[in-house]
């Protein structure tokens, strides 16, 4: 029986090589990942994670699950948003937990956090165990992300909170052409220039534009059990927040 494929970036692949090659792309950047994020979006980035921070409203004592969380900028800034609380950060790939380890925020808030190595489409923990499940920039490298959601519904206490940040797509078509200029042209080259590797962020773009758009990713987190779901574009809807509940 002949395997099933699935997208990496434009190539069609077996699923079976899809978590490999992630966990390549992420293990060569991983140590210039946080400066290219700067780069690539002139820092706005950092403006979307704060986004998710308001909406997200993290609330002391809460327990956090962050998926695909790399170097941990959303973990630390959930904490600090808590004030107190928990944050694991789980990630395919354990050079990024290690650069997140490094961080300067690492120390002083060390006793708050768990750093695993796992898969966001098998996740090691016992149910209902968070209040928080996030997941940035993340959801739309796992090989099947109605897995990953299915996960997250099953790790969740009843009362918890799943938050996607995910780059979309523009609802404007003339917008969406002048974004996938900048995208293909110049993305690229910055990865070149800044990571020494073109080939990885030629993947992150192109992966992009094969993730669901708005609605049609809304509605897997609606198939995945989530309640009163919903989602806010950030920039015209480059990147977008989805929003769930398990009721």
């Amino acid at each position: 029986m002949n395997e099933k494929t699935t997208h990496f970036g434009f190539q069609d692949v077996p699923e079976s090589e899809k978590a490999g090659r992630v966990r390549g792309v992420f293990g060569s950047v991983a140590s210039k990942y946080d400066v290219m994020n700067d780069a690539m979006s002139l820092g706005i980035h950092r403006i979307w994670k704060d986004a998710m921070m308001d909406w997200l409203a993290p609330r002391a004592g809460q327990r956090l699950l962050d998926v695909a969380g790399g170097t941990g900028d959303i973990a630390y800034r959930f904490l600090r948003r808590a004030g107190r609380g928990h944050a694991t950060v789980l990630d395919l790939t354990e050079p990024m937990l290690i650069e997140g380890r490094k961080r300067a925020e690492a120390d002083q808030m060390a006793a708050s956090l768990d750093w695993v190595v796992g898969d966001a489409m098998a996740l090691p923990f016992e149910d209902s165990t968070f209040d928080v499940y996030t997941i940035s920039f993340g959801i739309r490298n796992v090989t099947r992300p109605e897995a990953a959601l299915a996960e997250a519904f099953r790790v969740l206490r009843p009362g918890g909170r799943l938050m996607v940040l995910e780059f979309s797509q523009i609802p404007s078509p003339l917008m969406q052409k002048v974004y996938d200029l900048y995208s293909f042209n110049i993305i690229p080259r910055l990865g070149q220039m800044i990571a020494n590797d073109r080939d990885s962020y030629q993947y992150l773009v192109e992966s992009i534009r094969r993730f669901p758009d708005q609605e049609r990713f809304l509605q897997m987190v609606r198939d995945a059990g989530f309640e009163n779901v919903g989602y806010r574009n950030l920039s015209m809807g480059i990147a977008c927040l989805h929003s769930g509940w398990k009721i």
